[in-house]
């Protein structure tokens, strides 16, 4: 094996188990509910939430330094995580606080667990997950769909059994809902050939059809910015779905581990005071059955495809959109392992 196929299996391997130096939705707001802790696993990470006592969420890793229990299986106390096992006690910072069996034991005070940063916004929490080049977490900049009074979201989630790489080549591939959505509610018009065009951004890139555009799921923006990876598409909608104009979905896919991920979608229309009470409503009673239908056509399709397919796919020109994602995330990988590797020659120096 030459030093080249060592390299791009390391790239391909970190990647696989989910992109770092990023901020990721990781479970709804909904989840993390007062008083009781929430246990998830993120790129390979076993995680625990809760709300402290001021009802903010804190995130250490799932171990209970003592004997190693998942201290999702505790209860919260003052704001803090406490083993079911036996009452070890966590804050925020990942510090032990309290061995209540034995009182002045040398094992509080201590840190043994990694710590991350969280926010929530737009009904779900996310955490900054560290990468060894940027371990700190950088300014959480969201969508603007998410903050602006102009918009209305829905956020929802779903598990799918396949790479969460897969899931953002299907974002950066218009093309595909013509074939595998053509019996949807909005997804049925427009031409079944066309020209890709890629045009580049400040924040990643734009993939569009070059002859048809507000007829079909016709572009896609993607972000690879500093510190998130998302996509943003439109649909368009017929009169008769509600006030609001286009459908526009911000997705992320968020790695669970090499073969499974959580997709995160929200469901967002340009809508304001009664229109917006009028479209929430409709979507909620109407559309969200018909969006759902659509997310399991993809599902079906993506978790069908082999992990090992790139070493025998053949892409064409309307997959310049996938080429160039899977580029930067190469990129980023590349940059992330570079600074693993000089870490780790400074600790051995």
């Amino acid at each position: 094996m030459t030093a080249n196929q060592t390299g791009r299996d390391a790239v391909e391997s970190y990647l696989n188990q989910g992109l770092r130096g990023v901020w990721a939705p990781i479970c709804k707001s909904v989840q993390v509910k007062a008083g009781a802790p929430f246990g998830t696993k993120i790129a390979g990470e076993n995680l625990v939430l809760w709300r402290d006592a001021d009802g903010k969420v804190r995130c250490v890793e799932d171990f209970c330094p003592h004997r190693g229990a998942k201290l999702s299986l505790g209860e919260v106390q003052n704001g803090n995580v406490a083993c079911r096992y036996h009452g070890v006690t966590v804050n925020g910072e990942g510090t032990i606080v309290r061995v209540p069996a034995m009182p002045e034991c040398a094992l509080e005070g201590r840190r043994p667990l990694k710590s991350f940063e969280a926010t929530e916004c737009a009904g779900a929490v996310f955490v900054y997950l560290p990468s060894a080049d940027q371990p700190e977490a950088p300014e959480f900049r969201p969508p603007e769909e998410f903050v602006s009074d102009e918009w209305q979201a829905f956020a929802c989630m779903t598990h799918w059994d396949c790479s969460y790489r897969v899931s953002l080549d299907n974002a950066a591939d218009p093309m595909h809902a013509s074939y595998l959505h053509a019996d949807s509610f909005t997804l049925a018009y427009g031409s079944k050939q066309d020209t890709m065009r890629l045009e580049r951004t400040d924040t990643g890139f734009t993939i569009e059809r070059v002859n048809q555009r507000g007829v079909n799921f016709d572009w896609t923006d993607v972000v690879v910015d500093p510190g998130m990876v998302y996509f943003r598409l439109d649909i368009p909608y017929p009169d008769g779905a509600g006030p609001g104009g286009p459908f526009r979905i911000i997705g992320f896919a968020v790695a669970i581990d090499e073969n499974t991920h959580y997709s995160f979608f929200w469901r967002c229309r340009k809508v304001q005071g009664l229109a917006a009470e009028s479209w929430r409503f409709l979507y909620r009673a109407f559309l969200e059955d018909r969006h759902w239908h659509v997310l399991e056509q993809d599902r079906v399709m993506l978790e069908s495809i082999p992990a090992d397919a790139r070493k025998r796919e053949m892409l064409y020109q309307h997959d310049i959109g996938v080429s160039r994602l899977r580029q930067m995330m190469v990129r980023k990988a590349k940059e992330h392992l570079k600074a693993e590797a000089a870490q780790l020659e400074q600790q051995s120096a």
